[in-house]
């Protein structure tokens, strides 16, 4: 593959993507997910902000010293404590990178209060300081799409002759179109002194939906470098989706030839699991990986379909890691057709794994004559979402619902161990099993959201359950799917209280997570 061809695919889903309102992933989902990453193929895994926090230091530092073949990227401000904080976290890296930043437009260069000439020689400073450190170094000039046209090319000249290896131009705020996008790139290449020996990059943002399009467009003007998320993970409406252009490129290769490194068959995958490490449901429309991009229900769809597959589909269900055949799942299916099933779904799964999943599937198959793909995928999403999550475990749950009366719910929690019991009141059997709840285990965590998805129709369909908490500035998810909506609740509320305890655990060993007595919380 000629260079000049080779897109190189740069995720950022654990830095930019994680700083969604809400998609904070634990210490040990970052190494899942970089795990994921790195066998999928992924060239540059950006895997956090090191100077942010001690976790996220720690996390980037342990995906250095795990990564197989990705270049491991760390991001920091335009100072010399950002930059060197990211160093010590990349190092251990067989393939290191520092990303150094500082915000090119007025609206930014207002922020530090530096004229033109100061961020031009603090650029010089911090670029130069980085790659004494590392021999690959990337800068951004962030919002560089609303950047003066010649003061950005004065810049961009600066970080080259500094010593940058890549430049990558940001639509920081989904501000451009295609066709800037494209021209942007291709001036800067065309006009900027040394640029013919560095790789541009593209990072852009889906404000206005054309993130995707502007990712490709500036490939076409010469950028050989996507900085993109896993869904579209980012902040506010996010970022370009990596399972998008991935495969925009790969099936328009007629228009656009230009190819990645990346194994599209992890694709689907990855997306379920950034999903459910993540808390943020793939939209059933999604492009690529969501419920229904592969789904027909137009009887002239359908007709054409049974006929000839490209008649309504562009791409193979395969080529993202789905599979065609239909095996039917019932109370009466083994292990191994358990097994296959998930298989075919993106599940790989250990033999004590297949075991724990079997029970629940069983018992699932007995409340529900069909087991359909999408109540697998659930039960899978219940399963990862409550590993070594179990302090505290719902044992028993009864909810009293009348028309005038307050709904109750009798609770049973095992906390640590032990069983407690309780009986409280609410607005609804939800708001009572969740005060119920709270007077077994008292906190001070907020509930930020609580959503409820139909997994499949009808009167037995499972429901999948997210809640998002909040306390002392920690954000925790919790995700369960029963066919009963009120235990589904219990379950993912309990869920994120579990994690809420791991991470303040990490933040502060010695705190007293307990709190009170369970013994005297009754």
């Amino acid at each position: 593959m000629a260079d000049k061809d080779h897109v190189l695919i740069f995720d950022t889903t654990l830095r930019d993507g994680e700083q969604s309102p809400g998609a904070t992933m634990s210490h040990d989902e970052k190494l899942e997910i970089a795990e994921l990453l790195d066998d999928m193929g992924v060239d540059i895994i950006e895997a956090g902000f090191p100077i942010a926090s001690e976790g996220d230091f720690d996390a980037v530092s342990e995906i250095a010293k795990r990564s197989k073949a990705s270049v491991i990227c760390g991001l920091s401000r335009a100072n010399y404590k950002d930059i060197d904080r990211c160093w010590e976290a990349v190092k251990h890296s067989a393939r290191p990178r520092i990303h150094t930043f500082i915000g090119t437009s007025p609206l930014h260069r207002a922020i530090p209060n530096l004229d033109m000439d100061q961020m031009a020689e603090r650029i010089h400073d911090t670029v130069t300081h980085a790659r004494n450190l590392c021999d690959n170094v990337q800068w951004s000039p962030m919002d560089a799409t609303r950047t003066e046209w010649d003061y950005l090319c004065r810049v961009v000249e600066i970080a080259i002759k500094a010593g940058a290896t890549t430049i990558n131009v940001p639509d920081t705020v989904g501000y451009t179109a295609p066709r800037e996008s494209a021209e942007l790139i291709r001036k800067l290449i065309e006009r900027v002194p040394g640029a013919d020996a560095v790789i541009f990059a593209t990072h852009c943002h889906n404000d206005l939906g054309m993130a995707t399009a502007n990712a490709l467009a500036a490939v076409e003007g010469g950028a050989r470098q996507i900085e993109c998320t896993i869904n579209g993970l980012g902040e506010r409406a996010g970022n370009t989706a990596l399972e998008e252009v991935v495969m925009a490129l790969r099936v328009r290769g007629d228009i656009m030839p230009y190819k990645t490194g990346i194994e599209t068959t992890k694709l689907m995958h990855i997306s379920r699991r950034v999903s459910t490490v993540s808390g943020f449901a793939v939209q059933f429309n999604k492009a690529i990986v969501g419920k229904n991009a592969f789904a027909h229900e137009s009887g002239i769809h359908q007709d054409g379909m049974l006929k000839n597959a490209e008649t309504f589909e562009i791409m193979r269900p395969e080529d993202i890691g789905l599979s065609e055949t239909n095996i039917v799942m019932g109370k009466h299916s083994g292990r191994a057709a358990l097994r296959s099933k998930l298989k075919e779904l993106g599940f790989d799964l250990a033999d004590n794994q297949l075991n724990d999943v079997f029970v629940r599937f069983k018992a699932l198959a007995d409340r529900k004559k069909e087991v359909l793909a999408d109540d697998l995928i659930a039960l899978m999403r219940d399963q990862e979402s409550g590993e070594e999550y179990d302090r505290i475990q719902v044992k028993f749950l009864r909810v009293i619902c009348g028309t005038e009366a307050p709904q109750s719910a009798d609770l049973t929690l095992s906390i640590d161990g032990k069983d407690h019991q309780t009986t409280a009141q609410g607005d609804g059997p939800v708001d009572a099993t969740f005060n119920a709840v709270k007077a077994l285990f008292p906190h001070e965590a907020v509930l930020q959201l609580y959503e409820v998805h139909a997994v499949t129709e009808g009167t037995d369909a499972q429901a999948t359950v997210s809640v998002r908490m909040e306390e002392a500035g920690r954000i925790a998810t919790g995700q369960s799917a029963d066919t009963d909506t009120v235990v589904a609740s219990a379950k993912a509320y309990v869920n994120a209280l579990n994690r809420l305890l791991v991470r303040r655990e990490k933040s502060d060993p010695d705190a007293d997570v307990k709190q009170v007595s369970y013994k005297d919380a009754g």
